[in-house]
């Protein structure tokens, strides 16, 4: 029960954040991404905002054994290596935030206001992951044996 209770606690936090940041804002994110365009800098200011105090908790996280509500801290993963499906992943999130102005969070917290963009983004997404492993085992069985 209490972890749920953090979970929404969190969650609302986050998606409050969100909207406050103007992350829900379709325009806003565009526009931080048209770098060679009507470039809008403000999420820059959101973004180091977000990974100051995530470095402190990481680092405060490091040493500690279990979390505050008494689970075991997993270990983290280290160096993750950079191979096909990574860099093929990262393109298509990207490419997705660029046309749509939303990511997975976002898009959630943007659901609280009524957000039909939000809403089709979701609904959109739902299927790329359904339809994620099945295009991957045939792009597998295409690919040449090495």
């Amino acid at each position: 029960m209490k972890r749920n209770l953090a979970a929404a606690l969190s969650g609302a936090i986050f998606g409050l954040g969100l909207l406050i940041s103007g992350m829900t804002d379709t325009t806003r994110v565009q526009g931080w991404l048209d770098v060679f365009g009507d470039w809008d800098p403000t999420l820059a200011f959101v973004m180091g905002g977000a990974l100051i105090p995530m470095a402190i908790a990481w680092r405060i996280a490091a040493r500690q054994r279990t979390a505050l509500l008494g689970r075991t801290i997993p270990l983290s993963p280290g160096g993750r290596t950079v191979d096909s499906p990574l860099v093929i992943g990262s393109t298509l999130f990207g490419a997705g935030w660029g046309l749509s102005g939303l990511c997975p969070g976002p898009a959630l917290a943007s659901l609280g206001w009524g957000g039909t963009g939000g809403l089709v983004f979701l609904i959109a997404m739902l299927a790329g992951m359904v339809a994620a492993p099945a295009a991957r085992a045939r792009l597998e069985r295409m690919a040449p044996a090495t």
